[in-house]
């Protein structure tokens, strides 16, 4: 089946928070995890969908969403919107960590609960020349195949268009091949990066 890369519809959304929620333990599924799976899409993904839909690319099947990059060309701006737009929706949405599932995940719900109130915690020491982020996740079987580069040059593209200088991101630290696959696109390791909450960089040129 091809697979193809195009620009974000809103027909999307849905696959969209659906890839996120089984991408989000270290690249595994997190369907069960937590006591709502719309937790996770709601603090990595539909944010970005919300805020800059013109900086949203996806892999697709011809049936639905298998992947996809998010981006936002202006962190701090990002931030200011999500602590005017986003917080309040979500705190209400989601006032308190809902009955326990038994799974106990390494990042518990409070913490994920926190994440959506408090944006500030984007706010990264390096946002003068990498002022972008972006979050990519890829199916299985669309892994292995260039889309993940490819996304993520189509992204950088449309930053560098906008005079956008550089773009970081951060990961699960389990994730050892997403580092390896930062690493061979270009991705460095920024002085704000810590073992437990890696931080990489790279420019848009």
């Amino acid at each position: 089946m091809t697979l193809l890369v195009r620009q974000y519809q809103p027909a999307d959304r849905e696959d969209i928070a659906d890839v996120c929620l089984r991408t989000a333990v270290a690249g595994g599924d997190a369907s069960g995890r937590y006591s709502d799976d719309a937790l996770m899409p709601e603090v990595f993904a539909l944010p970005y969908l919300a805020y800059d839909p013109s900086l949203v690319f996806v892999v697709t099947n011809g049936h639905r969403v298998v992947g996809y990059v998010l981006g936002v060309a202006d962190t701090r701006d990002f931030v200011e919107w999500w602590r005017r737009e986003w917080a309040p929706g979500f705190a209400a949405r989601h006032p308190r960590p809902g009955p326990p599932t038994g799974r106990e995940p390494a990042f518990t719900e409070q913490r994920l609960l926190d994440a959506g109130r408090d944006p500030e915690r984007m706010l990264v020491a390096e946002l003068d020349d990498y002022p972008a982020h972006l979050h990519i996740d890829l199916l299985p079987e669309a892994q292995g195949q260039g889309l993940g580069r490819r996304l993520i040059d189509v992204l950088r593209a449309a930053l560098r268009g906008r005079g956008v200088p550089g773009v970081h991101l951060g990961f699960d630290p389990a994730n050892t091949g997403a580092r390896a696959f930062y690493e061979r696109l270009g991705f460095v390791e920024l002085p704000s990066s810590t073992p437990t909450a890696p931080l990489f960089g790279i420019s848009t040129d």
